[in-house]
This record gives C-alpha cells, structure tokens and sequence, in this order.
C-alpha cells in the first residue's frame, strides 16, 4: 500500500464521506445491525456512533490501519467490544457461520477481488444472518454509465482503487446471497459518483432458495 493510500486517502474519505447526508444514511442502515458484527472496510469508524444496542459485538476490517487512529474518539466513545482483524491470504481469520450481521458501506467499490470477498462474507455469516450494505455503483442511467466507464481508470488511481463501473447487485447475487431489499437513488452531486445501492441480503440455501 502507497504513502498516499496508507495515510492521506483515509483523511480524504473522512471528510468526504463524513458529511450531513452520508451521516444520515449510515444511521439509517446501521439501525437493523444485531448480535456478533462484522464490518467490512471499518475506516475512521465513522458507523460506530450509530451502532445500535442490539450490537454484542463488532470485528473491523481495514487494510488501511491509518483510519483507526482517526477513528479514536469514536472507539473510545463506543461502548461495543471492537476487535480489530486483518485479511490473511484473502481470507477472513473468522469461522464458518459465526456472525449475524455483516456490514459494508462504500466499500464494495475497491476490493480488487469483490467476487472471493463476497463469497467469504457468506461463509461466515449465520444462516439466518443478514448483509447490510450502502454503497456506490453503476448507474441506471446509459449517459451517466458512458461518463462512469470514461472516468473510471481515473478514480481508481484517486481513489485508491475505487471503482465507479460495478453493478453491485449483481456481485452480492453472484456471491450466493439474495437480496431482500434494495433502493436505487442519487446522492447529491457529481451522477457518475452519487448512483447508490442501499440494501439487505441473505445467503441462500444450497438448492438456491
């Protein structure tokens, strides 16, 4: 990981993602969270102040350590167990079916290898868990999608491997989840950056039900 990735990107996301609106649609999505969580691209844990009091537990994944620091008022505030995991090998150090809730916001978008990711979400969710996700992605839109595939090589370089062009349903459904609920909608701003994916999915049994 870069200077660049490792110390001043995760300022940049701070901010940027740390305003009024993201705010608001983080507490949105946070408020069905229960049980054992596990968070995927945990940042400067900016979901922690809106983790519910269904919430026992919270393990954290990042690859960029630099947010935790930032993230230190929030943790001390916090009064959830929050244990910090690092991916070995592309694999979560987590056993099979041993959590209830798996959270992702505006994440999905720079794992270089979504499809093995997802698929290891799956493995450690329960079967009754659920995948809480918010997220930014492919729009509906033909012109709005022709400026995210134009644009795309340059937000990866930016944005520390960002993606503008994923269909983010279609990867979780790839994955063996079913998507229960999903809301399509812009965010204010730029339409190739604001084109959301907010929703819950469960994983589907072994016949696909």
């Amino acid at each position: 990981m870069s200077f660049y990735e490792e110390r001043i990107l995760p300022r940049i996301i701070n901010c940027a993602l740390g305003n009024k609106a993201c705010l608001r649609l983080r507490k949105q999505v946070c408020a069905s969270l229960n049980g054992v969580v596990f968070e995927v691209g945990f940042g400067s844990g900016l979901n922690l102040p809106f983790m519910p009091a269904s919430v026992d537990k919270l393990y954290a994944l990042d690859p960029a350590h630099r947010g935790r620091a930032l993230a230190a008022e929030r943790l001390a505030a916090c009064v959830i167990d929050v244990e910090f995991i690092d991916l070995q090998n592309d694999t979560y150090p987590l056993p099979d079916a041993s959590i209830d809730s798996i959270l992702s916001t505006w994440t999905l978008c720079t794992i270089p290898d979504l499809a093995i990711a997802l698929q290891e979400m799956r493995r450690v969710l329960k079967p009754e868990g659920q995948f809480v996700f918010l997220e930014h992605g492919l729009a509906d839109n033909p012109g709005t999608r022709r400026w995210q595939q134009r644009l795309n090589g340059l937000q990866q370089k930016i944005g520390g491997g960002c993606n503008l062009n994923r269909r983010i349903n279609e990867a979780i459904e790839g994955a063996g989840f079913s998507i229960t609920q999903l809301t399509n909608y812009y965010m204010k701003g730029p339409k190739p950056f604001t084109y959301m994916y907010q929703g819950i999915a469960v994983a589907r049994g072994e016949k696909g039900a």
